[in-house]
């Protein structure tokens, strides 16, 4: 049972460099660190004898290998995903074991349980208060060659780190065109000469364009588009394109 959950501040890690001569430093920039969280839980057993079982099973489910995904209930739209970090002793009290779990993220960012492209409605649990998201309506498939784009989180999504999925579909079968995509906001630009079809879209799935499973990457201007937090203004060239969406999460601090 869990009884509390605290999450520490991001760590920031501040680079610097030193002239000879020179009083200070020169700031060269802060990135986050990994995130430090605690989660304060309590077991019953059934029994004294009972009780290292039950321990050896609590055991069992926090030192996992893998990264796992920790969701508060109180904010159940976000989520992180990490693990437990170092050892921990339970405090025995008859049948009850109390524990104090170190966990760590290797990301300073919880992110959304939601993506652009699920269901904004709040009867589905996904969103709720401090997400970013306003009383709009936000959307993320467009048929016109100039739109916006809204990043709800605190940090950019950069295809780079960070899950992003653009989807292109095609008007009709074409054997060369020139299309492209220009973020305004960011002055990212993603360009493709190449053949276009109805059939498969041509997706730019992270550092990479693919039709289906076939890399279409080096039929492009190696470009990405990244998307700032906010509004995002997205310009679409090429007459062919009959509609394009983003698929990503938003990620908060």
């Amino acid at each position: 049972v869990t009884r509390d959950f605290v999450i520490d501040s991001p760590e920031a890690i501040n680079a610097t460099e030193t002239v000879e001569g020179m009083d200070g430093v020169i700031d060269a920039g802060t990135t986050y660190g990994p995130r430090t969280m605690t989660g304060s839980f309590y077991f019953k057993a059934v029994d004294l004898y009972d009780y290292p079982l039950l321990r050896n099973e609590v055991y069992r489910i926090f030192q996992s290998k893998e990264a796992f995904y920790i969701i508060d209930s109180r904010e159940p739209w976000r989520r992180w995903l990490a693990k437990v970090d170092g050892k921990f002793s339970p405090d025995q009290q008859r049948i009850y074991g109390f524990i104090e779990v170190p966990f760590i993220s290797a990301s300073p960012y919880a992110e959304s349980v939601g993506t652009s492209l699920s269901n904004f409605t709040t009867d589905v649990n996904l969103w709720g208060f401090g997400n970013g998201l306003f009383a709009e309506d936000y959307q993320y498939v467009h048929t016109d060659k100039s739109f916006r784009i809204y990043n709800a989180g605190d940090a950019t999504v950069d295809p780079r780190n960070k899950p992003l999925k653009i989807t292109i579909k095609s008007k009709k079968n074409i054997s060369k065109v020139s299309i492209g995509l220009y973020n305004a906001t960011t002055k990212d630009e993603w360009t493709y000469t190449g053949s276009m079809n109805t059939t498969l879209p041509i997706v730019i799935n992270g550092t990479r364009t693919v039709r289906s499973a076939t890399s279409l990457t080096d039929k492009t201007n190696y470009g990405l588009i990244t998307l700032a937090p906010g509004w995002n203004s997205i310009q679409v060239s090429g007459e062919e394109i009959a509609e394009v969406s983003f698929d990503f999460r938003f990620y908060y601090l």
